[in-house]
């Protein structure tokens, strides 16, 4: 497995149909192989579970043939929609969150469907989705069906920690790509009790000058990137939700510091993969 590829956890659902079609927009831009990954735990209380065919006892060849056809088939499908693009079709034994966390490791990408069946029974999101993303070794995107726009800006929740300027430079180069502006948000908590002291407008600009500053860079390399800043106290997961209704993708860091100080997997980044209105990339350091 190459550690450019695209990784995609497939199981032939709405969702992972869904995962993939956003896998391959993204493989059209960047030119990177992508790898289905089929995985599934088959010692169950019923037997093997998965589409298809009837419960059995795994491994049963007639099952694990008709398993790899069906990941083959939607490998070739996808590649004979995108001429020029390499896909891969893998069949993997065992838990899926466990086994896609390994496989990230030699990946540039990993990306799921919110939800699955069959042998990602257990894929929604709250429960192997957001443990996927916790503990993956690479950039994590979670789509659900119905929410995989292809208009609007890319969002990016930054607060100045080491994750979030991860995920600053992850948002601005799918910007780039997609020749979409981008929505830098940063949304500070106010004092719990305010003095006289306190200024509102003074606390709003020097987050916005914060914020500029980590910008800086990337206004460099990437210039013909429109870019807006949008500073505002308050929660970030409320707010960042609302953005992501006019978005194509949302990006955040696996966690954070300051305002916010509750992204991590849990608060946050598992209240986009539950709530957003568009996909979510969830940025970690390898």
């Amino acid at each position: 497995m190459s550690g450019d590829e695209i990784l995609v956890g497939y199981d032939g659902s709405a969702d992972a149909t869904v995962a993939l079609d956003w896998a391959m927009d993204e493989a059209g831009r960047s030119g990177r192989p992508v790898r289905l990954a089929y995985v599934f735990e088959w010692l169950t209380v019923a037997g093997w579970v998965g589409p298809g065919v009837a419960p059995g006892i795994w491994p049963d060849e007639r099952a694990r043939r008709q398993v790899e056809e069906l990941v083959h088939k939607a490998a070739e499908d996808a590649a004979a929609e995108r001429p020029g693009l390499t896909v891969h079709g893998e069949v993997f034994d065992g838990p899926p969150a466990l086994v896609l966390q390994e496989r990230s490791a030699d990946a540039g990408m990993l990306v799921l469907g919110s939800r699955g069946h069959g042998g990602f029974a257990g894929l929604l999101a709250g429960s192997t989705a957001v443990s996927v993303a916790a503990h993956a070794h690479c950039p994590v995107v979670v789509v659900r069906d119905g929410q995989a726009a292809t208009s609007g800006p890319v969002v990016v929740g930054v607060d100045g920690s080491e994750s979030s300027l991860r995920a600053l430079g992850f948002a601005v180069e799918r910007a780039a790509q997609r020749d979409v502006p981008l929505r830098v948000i940063r949304v500070w908590e106010p004092p719990g009790e305010r003095s006289a002291r306190f200024d509102p407008e003074e606390a709003t600009a020097t987050e916005r000058a914060a914020v500029e500053d980590e910008l800086a860079q990337w206004r460099e390399t990437f210039p013909d990137v429109p870019i807006e800043v949008r500073v505002n106290p308050g929660n970030p997961a409320p707010a960042l939700v609302e953005a992501s209704r006019e978005a194509q993708l949302v990006v955040v860091g696996s966690r954070g510091r300051g305002g916010l100080r509750g992204m991590v997997l849990g608060s946050v980044s598992q209240q986009l993969i539950h709530h957003a209105h568009c996909p979510v990339a969830v940025v970690r350091e390898r």
